[in-house]
């Protein structure tokens, strides 16, 4: 039986691979490609926005009433997922959240969405990237007391809003929450030397890199380097397609993309 499926942010980048890819997957149906109302593209077909031609699926402002969704992925702005939150809550569709840059206060509130329908919210939908926070956290927990400095550096492209990426945020999240530590995003000046409990968080933007994630785990004649390197966007759009699969029918909750990899 297909997934049947709306997509948040349609005509962004990521939403255009999303609608492409959907149209692809055979165990998915598209039923809504959702865009805020002031988008000039409203009306437009969302596979000719996205370059697969006609699918007969108009870009629209809201989630149709009467078509059966099973799970909604938003991959769009702060601003596009707190418009999507409250309808999924209260019609209890589930929800994959892959979009960044929440503010605290936004956060809360997806959390708190959780009560009333399943919620899986991600800093990043790469199936590779979500086991290197497995990785990481094995990693930091091994050399944690053993004198390592921990340093993160990312890169994107130009186009990129929000810094450091959201993935990047994670994965310092992960090592304070073994071993402790404050944030240094980037250096300047005459600061003196580093201190031990620093994890610095250094960001890249240019050209068209749609992501690169280097956690340093370095010392006194060693170094181990944790890479992951996204070549196109398929990566993160595949992703959320696999967790809306996952997600669909889903019980009222919180989810990860663990949840989704089984780890």
């Amino acid at each position: 039986m297909k997934t049947h499926i709306a997509i948040n942010g349609a005509c962004g980048r990521m939403g255009q691979r999303l609608v492409a890819l959907a149209h692809e997957d055979a165990d998915l149906h598209l039923v809504a490609a959702v865009d805020a109302a002031t988008n000039p593209l409203q009306g437009k077909d969302a596979g000719e926005v996205a370059g697969v031609g006609h699918i007969g699926v108009p870009i629209r402002y809201d989630l149709p009433l009467g078509a059966r969704v099973d799970a909604v992925i938003d991959f769009s702005a702060p601003a596009g997922t707190m418009a999507v939150l409250p309808v999924c809550a209260d019609r209890a569709i589930p929800l994959v959240v892959a979009t960044t840059g929440h503010t605290a206060e936004q956060k809360a509130e997806i959390e708190a969405a959780a009560h009333n329908t399943a919620i899986l919210y991600a800093p990043n939908m790469s199936l590779v990237v979500n086991l290197l926070f497995k990785l990481v956290r094995l990693t930091t927990e091994a050399l944690k007391g053993k004198g390592f400095d921990a340093e993160i550096v990312e890169r994107h492209h130009r186009f990129k809003k929000d810094s450091p990426s959201g993935t990047a945020a994670r994965f310092a999240e992960i090592i304070q929450e073994v071993q402790g530590g404050v944030f240094v995003h980037g250096r300047e000046g005459l600061i003196g030397e580093r201190k031990p409990d620093e994890i610095g968080i250094h960001a890249v933007r240019g050209g068209d890199n749609v992501g690169e994630h280097t956690i340093i785990f370095t010392t006194i004649g060693e170094t181990l380097e944790l890479v992951h390197k996204g070549h196109n966007r398929d990566s993160y759009a595949r992703g959320a397609l696999l967790a809306a699969k996952f997600m669909a029918n889903r019980p009222a909750g919180r989810y990860t993309m663990n949840d989704v990899l089984g780890l």
